[in-house]
């Protein structure tokens, strides 16, 4: 048709980017199982005793992560090597994550302290600036001379 430019092709849209994190939970049970050198079994026992809670998919399928993996690792270490029955390993578990979250809110706090010290330091610096031009520095008086001085008279 006249007129009418050539149709460039289009492209095909990029597919999305993911990111696979420690947190990206990817593994099936039968994988996590095998990673963690645990059966399947086990699995769903630590996730029904809250030892280990994995993802959920749409369907309830769990999809374990990374840090899932590292955390059945542990919780094997501990019942088998330590000797910890498995509530105690669950307390141990909820002290650990709590001790984390008081971590993570300290460094919080002490960076909202720090901007809150700093923004004090520039309205401080902001208002001495502002002195400086209408007042005048304070100099104490001189100490008066405690020098006794005796009169004679001339004769």
């Amino acid at each position: 048709m006249p007129g009418n430019a050539p149709r460039r092709p289009r492209r095909a849209a990029a597919p999305p980017q993911y990111v696979l994190t420690e947190e990206t939970p990817v593994y099936v049970i039968s994988v996590a199982a095998e990673l963690s050198g645990l059966h399947p079994q086990t699995l769903r026992q630590y996730d029904r005793l809250g030892l280990v809670s994995p993802d959920r998919t749409a369907g309830r399928g769990r999809r374990y992560s990374a840090r899932d993996i590292q955390q059945l690792r542990e919780v094997q270490r501990l019942s088998q090597d330590e000797g910890i029955n498995l509530a105690g390993i669950k307390r141990i578990i909820e002290l650990e994550n709590q001790v984390a979250a008081l971590q993570a809110r300290i460094t919080e706090l002490a960076d909202s302290l720090d901007s809150a010290a700093a923004a004090l330091q520039q309205r401080e610096a902001a208002v001495h600036a502002s002195y400086r031009r209408d007042l005048v520095p304070y100099q104490p008086p001189t100490p008066q001379s405690s020098a006794l001085v005796v009169w004679r008279p001339k004769r």
